[in-house]
């Protein structure tokens, strides 16, 4: 949605277009806001784009044969419990 605001805003105006998504200009803006400054995101959302790059490396480092469950257990062995909200059994 970002990328299609950011091709049409020069015509259409960055509030028609939300208007029309159903997004707050505030979304876009604030989504814009972080783009440029990484340090403004919050420290949920910096942190999990650090625990997204940690999974891709453990991925690409089993050669793509581990999946989430293998994952979360490596990481889980090396005492990171990354997934704070979801929990599996067993």
């Amino acid at each position: 949605m970002i990328a299609f605001i950011d091709d049409h805003r020069c015509v259409h105006g960055v509030g028609p277009i939300c208007r029309v998504l159903g997004i707050a200009p505030s979304t876009y803006h604030a989504f814009k806001a972080v783009e440029r400054d990484p340090d403004r995101a919050s420290d949920r959302a910096r942190q999990d784009r650090l625990d997204m790059a940690a999974i891709k490396e453990a991925f690409d480092d089993s050669r793509g044969r581990y999946g989430a469950r293998k994952v979360w257990h490596q990481f889980r062995r090396k005492g990171h419990d990354i997934a704070r909200l979801a929990r599996w059994s067993g």
